[in-house]
């Protein structure tokens, strides 16, 4: 299994977005992450359709959009147009998530649902076999620059576990405190995609920083 590396923007210097969109090229970066918060949610405001339209416009290279919303089918429509590969949502605020999940697939998206770090994987068992990707929060949502969360790589094995027992095909995602110290504990727990935001950016050489992260992600458990 190849490892993803997601680098998120809401890390980058949006004075000089070009450059650091084209760094993250660069430095091989597979996915760009983006996370859209609300301020009721999670306690943060950030990117809307606009921003994604944006950086569309500056890589080829799929975008990973995060929506950490309350009722997030609000933004599907808006969000595909602007040029969304992938769309995940919280399963804590998506009680429909059956169908918010296929109206995603109609768009034309990746689906995929996050959970927070207090959320149990069980509570994506039923969906589990049509999801695209499912991300597991390794800190709570919201700002970037956390630390890692310790008990995280446990609860990664058993989201590989369901995944396995469902003969899911989704990514299995990792956002939160993700370094040179964290990255292969997760990925070696089963973890293939990884988003970094801190890690790369706070970097002296973001470009090498990517292949730093990549290298470590070499032997499972």
């Amino acid at each position: 299994m190849s490892c993803r590396i997601a680098p998120s923007i809401l890390s980058a210097d949006f004075g000089h977005l070009a450059d650091d969109v084209a760094r993250l090229e660069a430095g091989g970066a597979d996915w760009i992450h983006v996370d859209v918060m609300d301020g009721r949610f999670v306690p943060n405001l950030s990117f809307g359709a606009k921003v994604i339209e944006t950086v569309k416009k500056l890589t080829k290279l799929p975008l990973d959009v995060h929506l950490m919303v309350v009722e997030p089918e609000g933004y599907f429509d808006s969000f595909a147009k602007a040029g969304a590969n992938n769309l995940t949502i919280h399963a804590e605020v998506a009680p429909h998530l059956h169908r918010q999940l296929a109206r995603i697939r109609e768009l034309g998206c990746g689906a995929g649902v996050a959970l927070n770090p207090s959320t149990p994987v069980e509570t994506v068992r039923e969906v589990a076999a049509e999801l695209d990707i499912l991300l597991i929060m390794t800190v709570n949502p919201g700002f970037g620059g956390q630390s890692f969360i310790a008990t995280s790589p446990d609860k990664v094995r058993r989201a590989r576990a369901l995944l396995t027992e469902t003969r899911s095909r989704a990514a299995l995602e990792v956002d939160g405190g993700i370094n040179r110290e964290t990255i292969a504990q997760v990925w070696r727990a089963g973890a293939d995609t990884f988003v970094a935001g801190n890690a790369v950016f706070a970097a002296a050489d973001p470009r090498a920083e990517i292949g730093a992260l990549r290298a470590l992600c070499t032997e499972r458990a």
